[in-house]
């Protein structure tokens, strides 16, 4: 044993290296996830039902590929569009304006409340409630007029859905990261004579991304999750194209999995480039940056295996007095 200045017992200093506390309860914890791991593994790579010759022939087929740019750019189309509308309301449900305020509310309160499935049937099918779409001043005649069934195509209508999905929920995610930003940035800048416009946009912006592009993340791996829910209006997205193929093969399991697989595959592109993205923000924080995958999976290793990831002490000849 020894004391808290490192000597021995005897009031000596120690000898030998210094041996970090051992946890052989972690060690055999962790053991037994890698090995309940590795056998789900092995089981789901030799299961004869998942036809991974299937999967593989059509992987990258045509089909899939079409069905898989579909799901790309209208996830990247819809969330441009959600976000910029999204933050248009924050900025009316921040604003002074009582109106502007109250109208904020009811937008976000109203579509959070509607399922994004029943959004997209509803918008879908609402030439039955408006057979004309107008525009022009009130009490005037209208300057243009359009077939709703000719201008709410089933694409227009995925579209529309889910940016009015997504802008709700964008709005309370830019709303609460610039409500993250310390008051005092704002009187200051108003102590300078900076405009409102300015403060949002150089000042309070900027440094509320910390806060927001977390949930942003989260978000737009969700609207990438959501997606598929316009196949049944029949847009060509990712899993409407395997559901074309497995209808006319009747191999089900096979091309869900290789939808499983690109779902998988672009989700982890999107965390990879969120992380980046959230450290180019993180610069100049007092708080640390978020640490990375290998960084925790290493930490992770050193908890349960805390004697492999230690080397020993160096002894030091003068001090030592066997030398």
């Amino acid at each position: 044993m020894s004391d808290s200045n490192g000597h021995g017992p005897q009031g000596g200093p120690l000898t030998g290296p210094l041996k970090p506390r051992r946890h052989p309860v972690r060690a055999v914890i962790g053991i037994v996830v890698i090995a309940l791991i590795a056998d789900l593994l092995w089981k789901v790579a030799n299961n004869p039902g998942f036809q991974w010759d299937v999967v593989g022939q059509y992987f990258t087929s045509r089909t899939i590929l079409l069905g898989l740019w579909a799901t790309i750019w209208l996830t990247l189309l819809t969330i441009v569009l959600g976000f910029v509308l999204g933050t248009l309301l924050a900025v009316a449900r921040l604003s002074q304006n009582p109106v502007l305020q109250a109208a904020s509310f009811l937008y976000v309160w109203f579509f959070r409340s509607v399922p994004l499935l029943v959004l997209i049937l509803f918008t879908f099918n609402i030439a039955y409630l408006l057979p004309e779409i107008r525009f022009g001043l009130p009490l005037l005649p209208p300057f243009w007029t359009a077939d709703t069934n000719d201008l709410i195509t089933p694409i227009g209508a995925a579209i529309l859905a889910l940016t009015l999905h997504e802008s709700a929920y964008a709005a309370e995610i830019v709303r609460g990261g610039i409500l993250s930003v310390d008051q005092g940035q704002f009187e200051a800048a108003s102590a300078l004579g900076i405009n409102r416009r300015r403060q949002m946009t150089r000042i309070v912006i900027p440094q509320a991304m910390r806060a927001i592009l977390p949930a942003f993340g989260n978000q737009l791996i969700g609207l990438l999750k959501g997606t598929s829910m316009v196949s049944v209006i029949a847009v060509g997205d990712l899993l409407y194209s395997a559901q074309a193929v497995y209808n006319r093969t009747f191999q089900v399991v096979p091309l869900l999995v290789v939808a499983t697989l690109w779902y998988v595959a672009v989700t982890t592109v999107l965390a990879v480039v969120q992380y980046h993205v959230e450290r180019h923000f993180a610069r100049g924080a007092l708080r640390n940056a978020t640490p990375g995958v290998m960084t925790r999976m290493t930490g992770a290793w050193r908890a349960i295996f805390p004697a492999s990831a230690t080397k020993p002490a160096p002894i030091d000849a003068e001090t030592d007095p066997e030398t």
